[in-house]
């Protein structure tokens, strides 16, 4: 009786790895990937204002997916703020989408001021079903996806790949 259980602890431990391992694989190779076009998005900021990913067209856009309860998300934002800063007036801009519920104080007490959406169903599922964030997306001029990023994104890498999207 005792062997049986333990084959089938042992076979539920290798199916819940390989669930984990092609989860983990598939993330650059999952939709949207790098070179598809943007899923659009159609999502009300914190002050109510509508704003589309559309109206981005011909900017680089930098979407991250990120959540008020996630500590490397709010370690990321003076990156992102500092790039966005710099280069705002070249045709570049930040979006960033909560996939919890935030305030504007959350926003202000992490000093942002590029817009902050709040994710609906619909934009996460498009987005790859994002439920652990950090998750970015750099978008170029043409609304296609230049780059995927699981984690954090570091302020040196987000400079270096804006500066080479806007070229």
């Amino acid at each position: 009786m005792t062997g049986r259980y333990c084959i089938r602890a042992v076979t539920l431990l290798l199916v819940l790895f390989l669930i984990s391992a092609c989860d983990r694989a598939s993330f650059n190779e999952q939709k949207p990937a790098v070179g598809d076009p943007a899923p659009n998005i159609s999502l009300a900021d914190l002050s109510g204002r509508m704003l589309r990913l559309a109206d981005s067209r011909g900017k680089v856009v930098l979407l991250n997916f990120w959540a008020s309860w996630c500590p490397p998300c709010k370690d990321e934002m003076p990156g992102f703020q500092k790039v966005y800063l710099s280069y705002e007036d070249k045709g570049f801009t930040v979006i960033a989408v909560a996939i919890n519920e935030v305030t504007l104080a959350d926003v202000k007490a992490l000093g942002i001021l590029f817009p902050v959406l709040v994710a609906n169903d619909r934009v996460k599922r498009e987005y790859g079903d994002i439920a652990h964030p950090p998750v970015s997306f750099l978008i170029g001029k043409d609304g296609k996806i230049l780059k995927k990023v699981k984690g954090v994104y570091s302020e040196d890498e987000l400079r270096k790949d804006v500066q080479q999207a806007l070229r």
